[in-house]
């Protein structure tokens, strides 16, 4: 009898709690919600989030906030998520760096991608672009190679993601080219530190690459995609001058481990309504993304996947985990 009335309390409770987390789903969000951020505001993955940020704004009347966290390679914006309740009111919003790549390239991190996040949404592709001055040397990718076999150790190349940072040590090794890498907590920092002749050159998403060659003080030279990129034909494939050079970066939103599934339902199909919306293509071409929705099976399995990618990419170019 003791068995039977405990298994029954044991079924009402989770009735209950089934109960609760439908209801706590239908409601979401009740209240302002928050994407954290792991890179600096202007960069492309603070751009996608302000984007659909402001779309969910619109058509579920809760604020969403921007909180940029950057720095430890996205470990803080990481943490910050780790930590918070599950209950969908703080998500992390974040490229591949954070989410996939950052197991190749340190030795130890605070977290586990596969056990610390809860995947809820794949969001949109994005390509890079190597970018100079507007008055380096070199007019094209072969010339900037010939350049800088013919300057060995002279050039610094400066980055500010996971995805830039591997852009740079694969062309190096692919090309078989000596130059000298500088780590900076975003993009934006090494465009600055570009346009200011610090450094000779940097990867660039190709949304701020091609603000950045409209005002004339930059030029790009190639994109780090398989295919030339519809906003920008002109710039050509790396691949086109050493094939098999392939980079693409992806940006999604995760929360802490927990969340419950009903919740994370909701998200992705709110998520998933604003990016099929017709003017979404628009809105993300203008800062140089491609929408993709991806579910959170999907994203489940697609962060296992790029974790194991990573992992080959970094090994290839010759990368040290820090």
């Amino acid at each position: 009898m003791k068995a039977l009335r405990l298994l029954k309390g044991l079924a009402v409770c989770a009735a209950l709690a089934c109960a609760a987390s439908a209801a706590l789903a239908e409601t979401w969000p009740m209240r302002t919600v928050r994407f954290v951020v792991p890179f600096p505001a202007g960069t492309a993955t603070d751009l996608a989030a302000r984007t659909v940020g402001q779309e969910l704004q619109v058509k579920l009347g809760q604020p969403f906030v921007i909180d940029n966290r950057p720095g430890a390679g996205g470990s803080i914006a990481v943490m910050e998520v780790v930590r918070a309740a599950p209950d969908g009111y703080t998500l992390l919003f974040s490229s591949n760096s954070a989410i996939s790549s950052n197991v190749a390239l340190f030795k130890s991190l605070p977290y586990d991608p596969n056990r610390d996040f809860t995947p809820i949404a794949g969001v949109g592709l994005n390509a890079l672009v190597l970018m100079v001055k507007g008055d380096f040397p070199a007019k094209d990718l072969a010339g900037f190679i010939a350049h800088a076999k013919a300057h060995p150790g002279k050039l610094t190349a400066g980055y500010g993601s996971s995805s830039s940072q591997v852009s740079i040590s694969m062309l190096a090794r692919m090309a078989g080219l000596d130059v000298v890498s500088v780590p900076y907590k975003g993009i934006t920092q090494a465009v600055n530190d570009l346009l200011g002749g610090s450094i000779d050159f940097t990867f660039v998403d190709i949304g701020n690459a091609i603000a950045q060659a409209k005002r004339g003080a930059l030029r790009g030279l190639a994109v780090t995609s398989l295919a030339p990129n519809a906003l920008e034909p002109s710039w050509p494939p790396v691949a086109t001058t050493l094939p098999g050079y392939d980079i693409t970066a992806w940006f999604a939103v995760v929360g802490p481990a927990g969340v419950p599934a009903d919740v994370v339902n909701k998200i992705h199909a709110d998520i998933s309504r604003v990016l099929a919306a017709p003017e979404m293509t628009e809105k993300f071409g203008a800062i140089g993304l491609v929408p993709q929705a991806m579910g959170p099976v999907q994203l489940k399995a697609f962060i296992a996947d790029e974790i194991v990618t990573w992992r080959r990419l970094v090994k290839e170019a010759n990368i040290e985990p820090q």
